[in-house]
């Protein structure tokens, strides 16, 4: 028999195609009454489809008796409860490794926008500004600065052999050393901030790492450093960081994440020193490609051999 699947994530239509092709897909929202419809139809439903930007909770797992297997497109473990689906002996698959090159990719992207003020430019060449004789600021050098990376998994890695390519020196925060990186660790982050003149945060989510970069933090990187988040919006205190920005306690910010997406703060959208993207870190056509392959790679290995190619682990590490 067919296995039954259930989709409760936003994934891209070509992977629900192919989920189509090979499984009977059953897709959760689609459904006038989704707690009824789970009640009546939930036994039987073996596998769930779901995205990082949604997750699943404990809830809708204990809906579903017979669930086995639960299939992330994405990295992100914070709106997935990874602990209660464990409990129940249901693996989990997710798709690791390969957005690792996009997403540092951005993150170096966002830097250098920062840094350089290329989004600022832009604007001020389209406004008519330049041939106006006004004046435009100095932008600070990226190559030779010293990048402290809060979060060394592996993004963090990518995104510190990136630097590299820039001569930057790069040290790392996390709550212990890791043994092979040829890079400092930092173990505290305060001490991170202060040394660093441009501070990246790419550590996991979740409540471990709830405003782990608040205020304090953010003084510490000071007027003249810039922070860029390509993590999660639950990492940083988003009304600190306003603040900081808006009374020049930092000196910018890239930012791909935020607190209560789509929704932005709007006072972000006054501040020149800030550069803003809608969560497009891993939005390139190769990596989509990848992760999806993954997400069917994950469900039919599970169901030919009992295991995912790409399980989260039993115990999650975040910073």
């Amino acid at each position: 028999m067919v296995p039954r699947v259930l989709n409760v994530g936003r994934l891209p239509q070509p992977l629900i195609d192919r989920l189509q092709a090979d499984f009977r897909l059953e897709t959760l929202a689609a459904q006038p009454d989704p707690r009824g419809y789970l009640d009546t139809h939930g036994r039987g439903i073996e596998a769930m489809v779901t995205s990082a930007a949604v997750g699943v909770d404990a809830a809708l797992i204990d809906a579903l008796p017979d669930l086995r297997v639960i299939c992330s497109f994405g990295v992100g473990l914070d709106r997935i409860d990874v602990e209660a689906a464990h409990r129940r002996g249901i693996e989990v698959g997710y798709t690791p490794d390969v957005l690792n090159d996009c997403v540092a990719d951005h993150a170096m992207a966002l830097l250098l926008d920062v840094a350089r003020q290329v989004s600022r430019a832009d604007r001020y060449v389209r406004r008519g500004h330049w041939p106006q004789g006004l004046a435009f600021p100095l932008g600070r050098k990226v190559s030779g600065a010293r990048l402290g990376i809060v979060g060394l998994g592996r993004i963090g890695r990518t995104i510190a052999r990136r630097a590299e390519g820039f001569e930057m020196e790069v040290r790392y925060h996390s709550r212990r050393s890791v043994p092979d990186a040829r890079w400092a660790h930092e173990p505290d982050l305060l001490e991170l901030a202060r040394w660093a003149d441009f501070l990246v945060v790419i550590t996991s989510g979740g409540p471990a790492t709830r405003h782990l970069i608040d205020g304090e933090v953010l003084d510490a990187l000071g007027p003249k450093g810039c922070l860029v988040n390509v993590a999660r919006g639950s990492v940083i205190d988003e009304e600190a960081l306003v603040l900081a920005l808006e009374q020049g306690r930092i000196g910018g910010a890239g930012l791909d994440v935020y607190t209560d997406e789509p929704h932005v703060p709007a006072r972000l959208f006054e501040l020149d020193n800030v550069v803003l993207t809608p969560h497009i870190a891993s939005a390139t056509e190769q990596t989509r490609q990848a992760m999806a392959d993954l997400v069917l790679e994950n469900l039919r290995s599970f169901f030919t051999t009992g295991r995912v190619v790409a399980p989260v682990p039993k115990a999650v590490i975040t910073a």
